[in-house]
């Protein structure tokens, strides 16, 4: 309806302006999707960060883990104290103070042979008799050609001087005098050499007797009588030792080097002769340390006219020495025998692990079942009793106690892979 009162009616609303509120309204909605999608996508990332963190952990702790399992476990005690070592014994080697193999200086056969092993004899006593025809007959020839140099040369020098006593009457020619003067220089060498020949020949005659060469024992005897005999040391005639002295060699350790010293008595004892003590002289040392071993070569000279004491024997030889330094006992199963020497290992704590360290040692006393170490060892050091032979320096290891069984973890050690 139209007002009556307004002479002009309302005009009618063009569609330009009707659609002009539209567009206020629209883009609400592609907004709204906007957002949906990067709820979305963060969701997404939420997740997929959560799934990679937890991975990351599950590999961490398995690294942990295996790396925990592969330490080798040991089991590591502190070394006991013992008391002051005022002496140490060592094994000693006892050899003869001559010994010699006799051998052949002339080949041929074997007629008599005249000591069996045990016996005592003296310097020059006759061993054996050799047979040797050919040199015999080579010993003829030789002397049979000496005699045709002797002759040769007596010509020749009497008929240089007959030259020379007539030169001087212009009855011969120089040059003929000078021809035999020189013939006869000739003849006089051959001479020379046929006696040296001969000479040979008839020392290698006088080794168809072989004699003993000082006073000893014969402790072997490896011919018989009809045997062929070559020259050299092919084959061994008799074995002899000179057995009034013996020598007893031993090694010293490095630490106890300096306090040996050359005339010390030292005492001696064998085991066919249990509660009975020997005693030698220190005469002789190497003045060298064996780099190897790390020890000192001793001789100990000890009186044998008895002959109560046999070489090749094993002697303890018991020296005494002022202390050292602490000593501690360990097993011997906690030893490491390797090329750098004697060594063991312990434990000790780095950088929150617990690691392996070797230390090279000395050692004094040894009674089979534990050692001495007379260097190398502290009292607070931790020993590993039983190491694995692959153990290395830095390697990290497990440590168990005496009441746990092997291959348990010492207490606050990493648990099992996944463990919260």
């Amino acid at each position: 309806m139209t007002d009556p009162s307004n002479p002009h009616p309302p005009e009618p609303a063009s569609p330009s302006h009707a659609h002009s509120s539209a567009p206020d309204a629209q883009p609400v909605k592609p907004r709204n999707a906007v957002i949906a999608v990067l709820i979305v996508l963060l969701v997404f990332a939420a997740i997929a960060t959560v799934g990679i963190l937890r991975r990351m952990h599950s590999r961490d702790v398995l690294a942990q883990s295996t790396s925990a399992l592969a330490a080798p476990t040991v089991m590591a005690l502190p070394p006991k104290q013992a008391s002051p070592v005022d002496q140490f014994v060592l094994p000693g080697n006892v050899t003869a103070y001559t010994d010699s193999p006799i051998y052949a200086r002339t080949s041929g056969y074997l007629t008599h042979w005249y000591f069996d092993i045990g016996a005592t004899v003296k310097k020059g006593a006759l061993l054996a008799e050799i047979s040797t025809p050919e040199l015999d007959q080579q010993l003829v020839q030789a002397e049979a050609d000496l005699k045709t140099a002797e002759a040769t040369a007596n010509n020749a020098r009497i008929q240089a001087e007959r030259y020379t006593g007539l030169v001087k009457s212009e009855a011969v020619s120089q040059q003929d005098t000078d021809t035999f003067v020189n013939q006869a220089n000739a003849t006089s060498a051959s001479v020379k050499s046929a006696q040296a020949n001969v000479q040979r020949l008839i020392e290698l005659q006088s080794f168809e007797k072989v004699y003993a060469p000082f006073d000893g024992v014969v402790t072997a005897r490896n011919v018989d009588i009809g045997q062929l005999i070559d020259t050299g040391t092919t084959r061994e005639l008799f074995h002899l030792q000179a057995l009034s002295v013996l020598r007893v060699y031993t090694n010293v350790p490095q630490v106890y080097s300096n306090t040996v010293k050359r005339g010390d008595k030292i005492d001696l004892t064998f085991a066919e002769f249990p509660g009975r003590t020997f005693q030698g002289t220190l005469v002789r040392t190497a003045d060298a340390i064996d780099p190897v071993s790390r020890t000192l070569l001793v001789e100990i000279d000890v009186d044998n006219r008895d002959r109560q004491l046999l070489p090749g024997a094993l002697a303890q030889v018991h020296f005494r020495t002022p202390p050292v330094g602490p000593t501690f006992v360990v097993p011997v199963a906690a030893l490491i025998f390797r090329r750098e020497g004697l060594q063991i290992g312990t434990v000790i704590d780095k950088n929150s692990q617990t690691v392996a360290h070797i230390i090279p040692v000395s050692i004094g006393q040894d009674d089979g079942a534990t050692v001495q170490v007379i260097s190398g060892l502290n009292a607070s050091d931790r020993v590993i009793q039983d190491p694995p032979d692959s153990l290395i320096e830095g390697e990290r290891v497990t440590v168990i106690h005496n009441d746990q069984q092997k291959g348990q973890p010492q207490s606050g050690a990493q648990g099992e892979p996944g463990g919260r």
